[in-house]
């Protein structure tokens, strides 16, 4: 009864014990075995894409070996943010421009097949050091929030396959990009705790 009722893990452990292999494999024919086996590795292929889908969910909205880049920019006024330290090529509000204008692009390229990357690198960099004023700071920030819910609700979307390549690409898949918009906004939101540091606005 223990064999009948088991995963094809079990109902193999039995074939190999039993003293009676012929007699066993009348109840439990080749076929049945095999597609018990095929279930189950389907069945495991969901699971594993699930917790993986809740591993990246996870990563792009949570604090773990970092801060997160809202506390990185909380508190920052438009004038603190277009100081640029001795030495740095860029201020903060360089950098939060910067995280803004990649993060946009990896997410449009995820979403529309005839989107047009800007110019690298000059297009993913502003110009001025600083923003024009509060609107200005404000919106980058809410464009960035907007921007992550965005990859979130694709990554979290079951009918989103994170590892089929996209048609209009050249090999990038969506777990790659999810990847790619967690990463690259961990290295600059370091560089953004750093440079509050240098400035005593941390």
């Amino acid at each position: 009864m223990i064999c009948i009722g088991s995963t094809p893990y079990i109902i193999n452990s039995c074939l190999k014990q039993s003293p009676r292999p012929r007699a066993f494999s009348f109840f439990f024919p080749p076929w049945l075995i095999y597609i018990s086996y095929q279930t189950n590795f389907i069945t495991q292929h969901f699971l594993a894409m699930d917790k993986l889908r809740e591993h990246l969910l996870d990563q792009l909205v949570n604090e773990h070996a970092h801060t997160s880049f809202s506390n990185a920019v909380s508190g920052l006024t438009p004038n603190e943010v277009g100081i640029q330290p001795d030495s740095l090529p860029y201020s903060i509000w360089q950098l939060v421009e910067h995280i803004r204008i990649a993060q946009s692009d990896i997410v449009q390229f995820c979403i529309d097949p005839d989107y047009q990357s800007p110019e690298w690198p000059k297009g993913y960099w502003p110009t001025n050091a600083a923003p024009s004023g509060t609107k200005e700071w404000k919106d980058s920030i809410k464009q960035i929030e907007s921007d992550l819910q965005q990859m979130v609700e694709l990554v979290k979307d079951p009918k989103n396959d994170l590892f089929e390549p996209f048609p209009h690409g050249d090999g990038q898949t969506l777990f790659r990009e999810a990847i790619l918009v967690i990463d690259h906004n961990s290295y600059h939101t370091g560089q953004i705790v750093t440079m509050r540091r240098l400035l005593g606005l941390w």
